[in-house]
């Protein structure tokens, strides 16, 4: 079964702010903004800048389980809020995507989904824009998704960050064998060097 986003979530266009971004220590409103959404596909909260701000309107509010959206630029992929930001808001040009049939799609599924072969070639196909590429909220509405059972969602979620887990430690595997093959290696060349100097004045 595929049911494309707009009847399982809300897409919503980050808020725009008029001005730059003026950080204060005691600002109310937490902005969450593209540096905050990190390379395992969740958004970090502990760096959030926080801004001086009237009542913001609760409907632009971002909670535990919604979708950040990169709607700008190379990678068009989404990052999930795993922890309540508390009073935050996503800025354009982000999107924020909210499940809204819980029984029909899991939001770790969904943040899953579109990163994705389908889901990429789909909104590469919808993407506006020479330089920089951008995918308009009605063309993250129009995407497909596959919706296997919730409990069939989950297992993927889970081997899905498995996977993710088991390449970085192949990755940290791969960098400290090269780090100590480079240790090695320099060993050797300077130890030949110092026996040539030796040689050479024998």
């Amino acid at each position: 079964m595929k049911i494309k986003i707009k009847k399982l979530a809300a897409v919503q266009m980050g808020y725009s702010f008029r001005s730059r971004l003026e950080a204060s220590e005691s600002g109310a409103i937490a902005v969450i903004q593209m540096k905050d959404l990190l390379d395992d596909n969740t958004v970090g909260c502990d760096g959030l800048v926080k801004i001086n701000m009237d009542a913001m309107k609760k409907h632009h509010l971002a909670q535990r389980g919604d979708l950040v959206f990169r709607s700008r630029g190379h990678v068009s992929t989404a990052a999930i809020l795993l922890e309540d930001p508390g009073k935050a808001v996503v800025a354009a040009p982000l999107l924020r995507i909210r499940v809204t049939q819980k029984d029909l799609v899991l939001p770790e599924y969904l943040n899953w989904y579109i990163r994705q072969r389908d889901a990429q070639i789909f909104l590469t196909s919808r993407a506006k824009g020479t330089v920089q590429k951008m995918i308009s909220k009605q063309a993250i509405e129009d995407l497909e998704v596959a919706l296997p059972s919730l409990e069939k969602q989950k297992n993927i979620v889970a081997l899905a960050m498995l996977s993710a887990r088991e390449q970085t430690l192949l990755q940290t595997l791969a960098d400290k064998r090269e780090q100590y093959i480079s240790i090695v290696l320099m060993q050797v060349a300077t130890t030949d060097t110092k026996k040539g100097t030796t040689d050479g004045h024998g």
